[in-house]
């Protein structure tokens, strides 16, 4: 039964050739409700109707040359990716297709039209399209329930995390964040900054553990003119820079004595002095920390200040491992998959279910930043769009069982009888060479007869 004028699919032929466009309408009814667009106004209302679902677009009606229709496609395409485009042409040019396609053509057709295969191609076409627009709203659906700010996790430990990240997010209360390295600390700073009303004021980052110590003073205390050979100007430090705003110490409890005492200062009395300075300055910020070590520790062995310690432990953050993350690693893992291939200009690569099971066993001692290399690796390693158990790096394979029989049986698969005569060979070796070549000796280490010995040492000619 053909579809009501209603149920019909929208089309815009883009066209200055009247006869053409009655010929494309008389073919496309009553499949498709055709309109014409012949002007640059036309073509915009064109493009600007929600309801469009397919546009017909005659490259030689534009410009002086097809090439110029397909510069106009480009521009269509850049600003409806969810309609379906057709190009139409007489010309035979050999790259056409091609460059049409790059474009963003889903179809190339070459005139006189054939509208019965038209209208199989178009009804294919906006029916895939709509699956593909439905597909990629369930992911972004997904993908919100999944996420909170820069964070992708949905299991019951991230839940708990978010929570919190929005339950600190709009005090002024000094967070310190404690978990392994690798956990994404940084990112959990960003999303309590990115939640809280000092999201629009300065956020400054410093890493204590990355600059060597003659250097980490003067970084965060900023330093006067004079203050020290080469200190030509002036100069603001990170806890000054971060005026208004956040400032975020990772590794802090690498801080030296004297630094952590500086530090306990102004946090006390709320005012930053330069290196070679004479005056204090007031400051306003307010101080996220993180650590992979244990404070209390550190404490009890006189590593960090105790003082300091109950100063930046008012609010701890427990950052869970990826190991207790329940169903995380193949969110985490598609998430990195579609960030990497984009980055290198590569069509999008799926991994196979035993590989996300053999990733789900695996521990990831080195947490999320562990997992992000590796996907980053397979990227780049693997040539073509699976992701297969052969490709994963043999210390993951050990720790699944999907894994070991990947080892065991490689997808070509392996001669039994030739690997069982590998084994027993190996065996009647070692035997042999602990016993200095008695057979009989070897026979009982073995536990088989003398009889069978000898009869498989005859079969392997040992």
């Amino acid at each position: 039964m053909s579809p009501t004028p209603g149920d019909a699919y929208s089309v815009a032929v883009v066209t200055v050739d009247a006869t053409e466009f009655a010929e494309m309408r008389r073919g496309l009814l009553p499949e498709f409700r055709v309109t014409l667009a012949d002007t640059d106004s036309s073509i915009k209302d064109a493009v600007e109707d929600p309801g469009l679902r397919a546009m017909l677009l005659d490259l030689d009606s534009i410009g002086d040359a097809a090439a110029d229709g397909i510069e106009v496609l480009q521009e269509i395409r850049a600003i409806r990716d969810d309609i379906v485009i057709v190009a139409l042409t007489q010309s035979r040019e050999r790259n056409l297709p091609l460059h049409a396609s790059q474009a963003g053509a889903d179809e190339f057709v070459l005139s006189p039209v054939n509208y019965e295969e038209l209208q199989a191609v178009l009804s294919r076409a906006v029916e895939k399209r709509a699956l593909e627009l439905e597909g990629r709203r369930v992911v972004q659906q997904a993908e919100s329930r999944s996420a909170f700010r820069s964070l992708i996790g949905a299991s019951a430990a991230m839940q708990r995390l978010y929570q919190t990240i929005q339950a600190v997010a709009d005090s002024n209360t000094t967070v310190v964040l404690r978990g392994e390295s690798g956990t994404g600390k940084e990112l959990i700073a960003k999303a309590i900054v990115q939640s809280s009303d000092r999201a629009e004021h300065p956020y400054v980052c410093l890493n204590c553990a990355a600059l060597p110590e003659s250097l980490i003073e003067s970084e965060l205390f900023g330093y006067e003119k004079g203050a020290f050979t080469g200190a030509d100007t002036a100069r603001a430090g990170h806890i000054e820079s971060a005026q208004g705003g956040t400032l975020f110490l990772d590794e802090i409890t690498t801080l030296n004595p004297s630094l952590q005492s500086k530090l306990l200062r102004v946090l006390q009395e709320r005012t930053v002095q330069r290196v070679g300075g004479r005056s204090s300055r007031k400051i306003d910020f307010r101080l996220i920390c993180a650590t992979n070590e244990d404070l209390e520790d550190l404490v009890k062995k006189g590593r960090f200040r105790e003082d300091l310690y109950y100063r930046i432990n008012v609010v701890p953050v427990t950052v869970p491992p990826l190991r207790d993350r329940d169903g995380d690693v193949p969110l985490l893992a598609d998430h990195f998959l579609r960030i990497y291939c984009a980055a290198s200009k590569k069509p999008l690569k799926s991994m196979q279910p035993d590989v996300l099971e053999t990733l789900e066993d695996y521990p990831w001692p080195g947490n999320v930043r562990e997992l992000e290399n590796l996907i980053q690796r397979l990227v780049v390693m693997v040539t073509g769009p699976n992701i297969t158990v052969e490709h994963l790096p043999q210390h993951l394979l050990q720790h699944s069982a999907s894994g070991q029989e990947a080892m065991l049986i490689p997808e070509e698969g392996v001669d039994f009888d030739a690997e069982m005569g590998r084994i027993e060979v190996a065996y009647l070796s070692a035997a042999l060479r602990r016993t200095g070549g008695k057979k009989s000796a070897a026979a009982m280490l073995l536990r088989v007869d003398t009889q069978r010995m000898k009869y498989l040492c005859r079969k392997f000619q040992l």
